[in-house]
């Protein structure tokens, strides 16, 4: 009879040590303002380490996707995603304040600094995302790197005049928070955002056409992204660009789990993935900068964050909306 129940007890540890160490299944779904061709490695790197998750990624514009969960949690909906990927970090705490967010701090975490991560553990940042300047450099109609503009004042030169784009922020996330940022300045505020249209810039209603409208020499200057100029210019777009030489506003773009998501496991997997040294290393290898200290980058923090204009959170998180408001009435929208 001993020897029937030892053999019971080392039969059902085996079960247990097989399931423990059973491939994780089923599906996860992000949603992500991200270019779609660097969400589209993470998934490749993703579905190569998991192979029995079938991960899932919806891409669009940082505006979109918040009225997309917005219309998903009406009455009490649940929004379909899993994990929510954005760029402007002030959308998160929103996101919280909604009880949209369920905490979650993964262990991959530990090479992170503390200013990344929501001290109540709903975020962490998944990439640093930093505006600046971008130039057209087509043969003929281009503009070399000793004369494109350095500092946000240099783009309210009269040489500048209807040269100009940028991204309308009511529809991306990481312009709407540049725009916030300015907007609370006492350096920039209002008036500079009257400068810049009395100047004629012209808004875009995409990150990505922003981008490339300058490139193609619509425009010969655009307040663009560093990831995106960087993934256009490798692809061989006739794009330069560089950081401002002050006030760089640079953006932690949090990743968050969502409150009751259907695959819950798996979304806490595939955060555990991308703020993995490994998942890291695929962000910087689509143009992306980490937040991690031990993956090698060829851009400098250090430098950048030396420059940075200091921003308050809580202030954009309550005041966002009037900026906007703001913003809105001055380029009659």
């Amino acid at each position: 009879m001993k020897k029937i129940v030892a053999l019971a007890l080392v039969m059902i540890m085996v079960l247990c040590v097989t399931a423990a160490l059973a491939e994780p299944t089923g599906k996860v779904l992000l949603y992500s303002s991200m270019q779609d061709e660097q969400l589209q490695a993470i998934e490749d790197a993703f579905e190569a380490k998991y192979p029995g998750i079938e991960m899932t990624h919806y891409y669009n514009g940082g505006g979109k996707l918040v009225s997309k969960m917005a219309t998903e949690a009406k009455d009490g909906g649940q929004i379909a995603c899993d994990v929510v990927w954005l760029g402007d970090p002030s959308d998160y705490e929103d996101f919280k304040a909604r009880g949209w967010l369920e905490p979650y701090v993964s262990p991959e975490t530990d090479h992170i600094a503390k200013a990344y991560m929501d001290p109540e553990g709903y975020y962490t940042a998944g990439r640093l995302v930093t505006m600046g300047i971008a130039w057209c450099t087509l043969d003929g109609i281009g503009i070399k790197e000793e004369d494109a503009p350095k500092t946000w004042n240099d783009l309210l030169d009269p040489k500048w005049q209807n040269q100009l784009v940028m991204t309308d922020p009511a529809q991306a996330s990481t312009t709407k928070y540049w725009m916030a940022a300015m907007m609370q300045s006492p350096k920039y505020g209002p008036e500079f955002f009257k400068k810049l249209r009395e100047n004629g810039i012209e808004l875009e209603s995409g990150t990505t056409s922003t981008h490339n409208v300058v490139a193609a020499g619509s425009y010969q200057v655009g307040i663009c992204l560093d990831y995106v100029s960087a993934n256009l210019i490798a692809k061989g777009s006739p794009l330069a660009f560089h950081y401002t030489t002050d006030d760089v506003i640079t953006m932690t773009s949090p990743i968050a789990l969502i409150k009751g998501c259907a695959n819950e496991e798996n979304g806490k997997l595939l955060m555990d993935f991308i703020l993995s040294k490994e998942g890291q290393e695929v962000l910087v290898a689509n143009n992306l900068v980490s937040v991690r200290d031990d993956v090698e980058m060829k851009v400098d923090t250090s430098a950048i964050a030396a420059v940075n204009m200091e921003v308050d959170y809580a202030d954009l998180g309550a005041n966002f909306q009037n900026y906007l408001d703001s913003f809105n009435t001055i380029f009659d929208k």
